[in-house]
């Protein structure tokens, strides 16, 4: 029986497709679905520093803080309660759920993602987490799009555009970053933009960054005040700095999968895994406060010139002033940061990478200028504050495998647009870095090892929206091995395929029969006894296991020249899937896909 909601939207659905056309109809959605991230993201933020003020605002800044053991445990722990007996689902990862849904689940996300990772985030964060709420805004933002869509029965391609519409309304409203939100569905989403789909994007971004220059004000994310000038003779530093960073973004990135791999062979001992995470990320807390939450306080004392604040707090205060002992502190920041994330996530937390890998930049850019003036002597000495934005740029750059976006966003987020030229260098050396090692983002990583990943490369993107039950063919007629030539001509006659797969009793696949291999035989009964199926039953040049990946699919035929292979699962018989039949079915996809 239909629900009051259902009947409530399919009357709506029919109301607008009489009364709005589907193009008009996407603009306003895009226009609302603008306005209702930017809510989300104050709501997210709001809770957010309001946990972390009510906590930490006693705390001594001349020494250590030992609630820091505590503080993260508990905001994991109630996380993990929180996802597990309520919202019961995993909503980790939230950009990989993105992609994973427009890859594989026809861009559907759950009603419950507009709002569990809010909250779920929210409490993480607040209690000292070492992630960043961007991805699971961004999950936010896209939930909120893909239900939306839903609401008015559009089809999956209209939902991918409105997905992307909130993820782009999602960093913009974060951020307050329009123009990378735009950039975020290009390059890490990898939405292929089309006349149609242009200003849809724009409007959400924009609608969601001019929402929170309303009500937070139009300054910048962080105050940056650009007191000295760029001079093209530091090329070469940059350039350096951009390679430095590369490999920083390497370490950052395989880190966190060494440890996610590690953590999910724990998912049958949730307990221990709980653990585990706490009691690395509180002790790493512990020595080093500046890992708490985000660390945009962190970010924010760098780049305004007071980089001994982020000594407050810990051991290291009291030496705050002594070269060796900020160096010794922030080398030991960009260390550990990645695995006290790690943690954060794979104990239960919930978070995601982008503050972490722009926190990891800032220190990076900031501790090679500041090494590079003390131990090389020149008259004009490297902007640390400078060098700490080319950080961020290039970090981001090689984390994410943006440097559009990685570029962008950091001149949104700190006003820095005169560094534009240098924060170019930065973010291209490091991301040419990154792609002589790694082909894939910290995002796509784990859907690129399934075979799930939907890329700019249009043959590869629609493989990938193939699915191989839509493909394969199970109406053909199977044969036993103990038949014999009689029984099989009589089946043949029955047929009206040139193929006939052999299986056992059991089902299991043995071979198959090719009617062209058999033709000169079939007409002559007096050698119906004396033949058998197992005779002249052949073994096909291959198997396809079911489940395989389209691509991976396409790429047996063309290694085998075949036109029909047979599909198996653990060496049951299920089918046939034949190159002509995912033509026909790739060619309709691409059809419906490029329509603008």
């Amino acid at each position: 029986m239909i629900s009051r909601l259902e009947n409530f939207t399919l009357k709506l659905a029919i109301w607008r497709e009489k009364h709005i056309p589907e193009k008009n109809l996407i603009l306003i959605l895009s226009l609302v679905i603008g306005i209702g991230a930017a809510g989300a993201a104050m709501l997210l933020k709001y809770i957010i520093h309001f946990i972390q003020d009510a906590l930490t605002e006693h705390f001594s800044i001349d020494g250590a803080n030992y609630l820091f053991l505590v503080y993260p445990s508990i905001g994991i722990l109630l996380s993990w309660l929180f996802v597990k007996y309520i919202v019961k689902d995993n909503i980790s990862h939230g950009v990989t759920r993105v992609l994973h849904a427009i890859a594989q689940r026809k861009s559907r996300l759950k009603p419950h993602n507009t709002y569990s990772s809010l909250i779920a985030s929210s409490i993480t964060i607040g209690f000292g987490g070492s992630v960043g709420a961007e991805a699971p805004m961004v999950y936010t933002g896209a939930a909120i799009g893909s239900n939306i869509g839903r609401i008015f029965r559009l089809d999956a391609r209209q939902l991918m555009l409105l997905v992307c519409c909130g993820a782009a309304a999602g960093i913009a409203a974060i951020f307050k970053a329009p123009i990378a939100g735009l950039l975020f569905t290009i390059e890490v989403l990898m939405f292929e933009l089309t006349t149609a789909s242009v200003m849809p994007l724009m409007i959400s971004a924009a609608t969601a960054a001019t929402v929170i220059y309303i009500f937070d004000g139009p300054m910048p994310e962080f105050r940056f005040d650009h007191t000295e000038i760029w001079k093209a003779q530091r090329f070469p530093i940059v350039l350096m700095l951009g390679i430095f960073c590369g490999f920083i973004s390497l370490y950052f990135t395989r880190t966190i999968l060494v440890m996610e791999k590690l953590f999910g062979k724990l998912n049958s001992k949730p307990w221990l895994k709980f653990a585990i995470g706490s009691i690395i990320l509180s002790t790493a807390i512990f020595f080093l406060p500046p890992l708490y939450g985000e660390g945009y306080d962190s970010i924010e004392q760098i780049i305004s010139g007071n980089a001994q604040a982020i000594t407050e707090e810990s051991f290291f205060y009291e030496g705050r002033n002594s070269f060796w002992i900020l160096t010794l502190m922030i080398a030991l920041i960009i260390m550990f940061k990645s695995f006290a994330t790690a943690a954060t996530n794979g104990a239960g937390g919930v978070g995601g990478t982008f503050a972490p890998s722009l926190y990891v930049g800032c220190m990076c850019g900031f501790i090679f200028a500041f090494i590079f003036n003390h131990f090389i002597e020149m008259p004009d000495p490297l902007s640390q504050k400078n060098f700490a934005l080319m950080g961020m740029t290039a970090v981001m750059a090689g984390v994410m495998h943006a440097p559009l976006m990685a570029l962008f966003l950091t001149a949104e987020l700190t006003g820095g647009y005169d560094l534009f030229l240098p924060l170019m260098i930065a973010s291209l050396s490091s991301y040419g870095t990154v792609r002589i090692f790694s082909s894939h983002s910290i995002y796509t990583h784990r859907l690129a090892k399934r075979g799930e990943l939907i890329t700019h490369h249009k043959d590869k993107a629609v493989l990938t929206l193939l699915k191989m039950n839509s493909v394969i063919e199970t109406e053909l007629l199977t044969v036993r091995p103990e038949m014999d030539l009689g029984e099989m001509v009589q089946i043949i006659s029955k047929s009206n395929r040139n193929i006939f797969p052999v299986v056992d009793n059991d089902n299991n696949f043995l071979g198959m029969v090719v009617l062209d291999d058999i033709r000169n035989i079939m007409f002559r009964p007096k050698l119906y006894k004396r033949f058998h199926v197992s005779k002249f039953m052949v073994t096909p040049p291959a198997k396809i296991e079911l489940g395989l990946p389209m691509e991976q699919v396409m790429r047996i035929f063309d290694e085998t020249n075949a036109w029909n292979l047979p599909v198996v699962d653990k060496g049951k018989y299920i089918g046939f899937v034949s190159k002509s039949k995912i033509f026909n079915s790739y060619r309709r996809v691409l059809v419906h896909y490029s329509e603008d």
